[in-house]
């Protein structure tokens, strides 16, 4: 009998398995606006607008869902928000298992990414952050409305993959293990600042500050060409886990996204330094005080 009571389970896994490793990739996880020009009438596509309410009110792209980052993507804790809220806020959205998604925010990109990232480690692949952010390039090539879009609710079914998150105990594990790499502002990372009580950086992370990723652009900010980000990423071997962090979780999501669109097999490190520099059980470096 014990034996028969765990089929059910076994199958379960499974076919969660198997789900999370067969959808096909449609959709460019870094998404060109020609894509999105392309694709803009089909009716599996999901646009969703990351940036605060007030700015969406004033002009998005016609269609788009509001879904606020930073107000939506984290707990009062800066976590990822419990499974019902995030599948309660993606249903709403209208996205399901068959839809292709594609996210744009104010430029930071931080956002989108973070947004991508969340997705990604529910079981859903198929999502991509728009190439350039919301500004007048987006402007001078989409329908921008002042509507608010109130999507056809839909039924998100989240299949966790964990290769995605680490905790603090598997990045305490990490150590000398994997390549670690810190995604803050240098000055954070060598223990200038920090939002926490404690100063510095995971010992033996090296600095990729997520803001590499793009160029700073009058007419929306705009991610580099792959070219250009694998010169940058070009010391990290390729042989090892990366692991990601930042102060909250949206930085180390950017970083993220371009790692794994390099080749890299990554997660993203959920607690970053605002778990991790609040405890005096973790061990830290600070450069500022040599």
């Amino acid at each position: 009998m014990k034996k028969m009571s765990k089929i059910p389970l076994v199958i379960f896994l499974l076919i969660s398995y198997l789900y999370s490793n067969s959808q096909e990739r449609l959709i460019p996880a870094i998404t060109p606006i020609e894509w999105l020009k392309t694709n803009i009438n089909n009716p599996k596509v999901v646009i969703v607008d990351l940036r605060p309410y007030d700015e969406y009110q004033e002009g998005h792209l016609k269609n788009a869902v509001n879904i606020p980052g930073l107000k939506s993507l984290f707990d009062e804790n800066f976590f990822m928000p419990k499974l019902d809220i995030l599948k309660k806020i993606f249903s709403d959205a209208g996205i399901d298992s068959e839809k292709l998604v594609v996210a744009y925010d104010n430029g930071d990109f931080i956002w989108a990414a973070r947004f991508y990232w969340i997705l990604q480690t529910l079981g859903h692949e198929n999502v991509g952050i728009l190439k350039v952010a919301y500004g007048k390039e987006l402007m001078n090539n989409f329908e921008i409305s002042t509507q608010d879009t109130v999507a056809l609710k839909s039924e998100f079914i989240p299949r966790i993959d964990n290769s995605k998150i680490e905790t603090k105990l598997s990045t305490l594990l990490s150590i000398g293990n994997k390549t670690i790499i810190d995604g803050r502002q240098e000055e954070h990372y060598d223990g200038k600042k920090s939002i926490a009580k404690r100063f510095g950086h995971i010992p033996t992370a090296k600095n990729y500050a997520c803001t590499q990723n793009f160029q700073v652009n009058t007419t929306g900010n705009k991610m580099r060409e792959l070219s250009e980000l694998k010169e940058i990423y070009k010391d990290i071997p390729k042989d090892k886990k990366v692991l990601l962090y930042c102060d909250g979780g949206a930085d180390a999501a950017l970083n993220y996204i371009v790692l794994q669109e390099l080749g890299y097999k990554a997660a993203v490190y959920d607690g970053s330094w605002a778990e991790w520099g609040n405890d005096d059980s973790v061990p830290i470096e600070n450069p500022s005080k040599k």
